[in-house]
Formats: C-alpha cells, sequence, structure tokens
C-alpha cells in the first residue's frame, strides 16, 4: 500500500504583548532625533496597525515549545509518537547545538532532530522535507517548529538619513512561534512541492552572522526594492509549477501567501494569479512573523472555520535569497 503524507494540524503562539505603530514611530523618533519621520509612515508603507512583541526573557524555542504544545494537545498526539522534530526559525537560541534540540528538551521529545533554515520559506522547506521522509518511509510523523523574535533586531538609532529605507523594514517584524504535523496517511495529503530560486539576489536583506563579525551584532537592512527585483522570473515559475501539479488557482479552497507587508501581500497575490480578497490578511495585527506567516495563516482560518477536511490549500511563499515555493495540500 502507498505511503501518503498529510498536513494534520498547525497552531501558532502568539505573545500577548502588543506594540502599536504609533509607539514603534515614538520610540524611533527618540531614538533617531535627527532622522524626520511623519506620523502613519509605517500604516502607509507596510499596512501595520500593530505587532507582537515576545517577553523579554524567553527565547525562540520559547515560543517555538508553547505552540508545539497546544498542537500535540490539540491533535491528541502524544510526544512520543513524535519521529522527528525539525526546527525552520530563522532567529535560533544559539549557534551550535542545533535549536531543535533545545525545543525537543524543553517538550520532552525523545527522537532525532535538526534545524532547516531558508529565510522566511523555512517552513515551507520544512514540508518539503517532512513530505518526502514520511513518503519513504523514513519517518511517519514529523514534527515542525519555527518561532521569531524579530522586534529584538529593530533599528532604533539610525544617525544616517541613507540608511532609513534599509532600517524601516526592521520596525514592521512580529514575533511568534508556530508548529506543524505532518504525518503518514493513507489518502494523498501533501500533493506536491515546487521550489525555486536566483541566488544572485541575496544581498537584498541581510542580519550578519555575530560569528563571522568578531562577535558584533549585524543590523538588518533590506533593500525593498532590490528584493522584489532578486524575484525576477518566479512568478512564472510558480504558476507553471501549479499547472504542472495539475490544479488551477481557483480550486484552491485556502490560498496562502507569504505576507511581509500590506503592499508585498497584494503584489505576491498577483504573481500567483489570486484575488487578494480570497486571502487571510494577517500581517496588520501581527507584523512580518516571517517563518510563522503561513502557519499563522492555517490556524487563523482553522480557528474561524474557513479551512475543513477535504479542502484543497495551496500554500506560496517568497523569501529573501531569493526563493520561491509553492506546497500544495488536500487537508
Amino acid at each position: 500500500m502507498a505511503v501518503h503524507s498529510a498536513v494534520v494540524h498547525a497552531t501558532v503562539h502568539v505573545p500577548q504583548e502588543r506594540q502599536s505603530v504609533s509607539a514603534v514611530e515614538d520610540r524611533f523618533r527618540a531614538g533617531s532625533p535627527g532622522i524626520p519621520m511623519s506620523r502613519g509612515v509605517l500604516r502607509h508603507m507596510y499596512g501595520l496597525a500593530q505587532r507582537t512583541v515576545a517577553p523579554p526573557e524567553e527565547q525562540p524555542s520559547d515560543l517555538a515549545v508553547h505552540a508545539a504544545r497546544s498542537l500535540l494537545e490539540e491533535s491528541g498526539t502524544p510526544a512520543r509518537k513524535v519521529d522527528l522534530l525539525l526546527y525552520a526559525g530563522i532567529l535560533a537560541d544559539m549557534e551550535e547545538p542545533a535549536t531543535a534540540h533545545v525545543v525537543a528538551a524543553k517538550l520532552g521529545v525523545d527522537c532525532p532532530v535538526f534545524d532547516l533554515k531558508n529565510a522566511c520559506n523555512g517552513v515551507l522547506n520544512a514540508l518539503e522535507v517532512a513530505d518526502a521522509f514520511v513518503r519513504t518511509g523514513q519517518y511517519r510523523r514529523v514534527l515542525i517548529t519555527s518561532a521569531e523574535v524579530s522586534t529584538r533586531e529593530s533599528r532604533w538609532n539610525v544617525t544616517d538619513p541613507d540608511e532609513v529605507l534599509a532600517a524601516l523594514p526592521s520596525l514592521s517584524t512580529g514575533d511568534m512561534g508556530s508548529a506543524v504535523l505532518v504525518s503518514a496517511s493513507t489518502r494523498p495529503g501533501i500533493l506536491g512541492s515546487r521550489f525555486f530560486a536566483n541566488s544572485w539576489g541575496w544581498q537584498a536583506a541581510t542580519l550578519p552572522n555575530p560569528y563571522a563579525n568578531h562577535r558584533t551584532m549585524g543590523r538588518l537592512e533590506i533593500d525593498s526594492a532590490r528584493l522584489v527585483a532578486s524575484f525576477d522570473g518566479m512568478p512564472a515559475k510558480v504558476r507553471g509549477a501549479v499547472r504542472e501539479l495539475g490544479v488551477d488557482v481557483e480550486d484552491f479552497d485556502l490560498v496562502c501567501v507569504h505576507q511581509p507587508s500590506v503592499p508585498f501581500t497584494r503584489v505576491a497575490c498577483d504573481w500567483v494569479g489570486v484575488d487578494p480578497s480570497r486571502i487571510l490578511s494577517t500581517f496588520p495585527a501581527h507584523g512580518n512573523v516571517a517563518t510563522n506567516t503561513i502557519p499563522l495563516q492555517l490556524a487563523t482560518a482553522l480557528h474561524s472555520d474557513r479551512l475543513h477536511p477535504g479542502d484543497l490549500v495551496g500554500m506560496f511563499g517568497f523569501a529573501s535569497g531569493a526563493s520561491a515555493g509553492v506546497v500544495i495540500c488536500r487537508w
């Protein structure tokens, strides 16, 4: 009998603290007194209303564990039944060992683990990996975890006006943890995935490793125009991949796209060929939660009765590097 993989459940852990867009702007003005900032600029440029902020004592592993615990409880999955744990966040507790070990230890999971990283597409790539492992019989249940504490990389102190545009995206990030469970199934669940890369565009969005820079934390810099340009040719490849997998975008009951801002969400919808009204908008109330964006949309759809067994789901990721990918599944 053929073994298939299926996405069983998705959850997120949303920190209780919120930082309003006006509070973000006020703090930036206080830290960068020589840089003029008009009120409402972040809402106008990015569509931000507020962002989620994790407690200062919590690490990425803590947020991931909060989400994973909820997932195991809600799905009725004992921790001992997890065969592989992946951590797919951009930010990590430490360079060594893999943050997946820290998550597993806090969660009480006794199984193989490893980290998987590809900017904001980490979770989508983890779904691709989990699907392959399950279908080949290597593992039956794969727990994908992720977390970001990106608000800690916000650039409050800017002295050079030429750096403002590269610094502003760091003010629109949000903190969150997420978890997705992939399990063996007798019916087709994950129907296929395709990924593409334009690696020549890697310099458009960077956060240098402190260990590669004499232990000095690098600054998050994003050239938004250059980043969009780095996706050259990918939209057509993504749309072609959907057709290759035997699906039309109109067939999807739920479409999830990466949401680093409201304007980029509209651009991504145009690239995919889907009306923006079909997307569950998550950015304005949470900020750019990076790798957690797709799980957040899945969890939101589940809790708002927008996702049901048998629904066809299309998940589309566009991440710095640049990379693009699509994962299609039957819920």
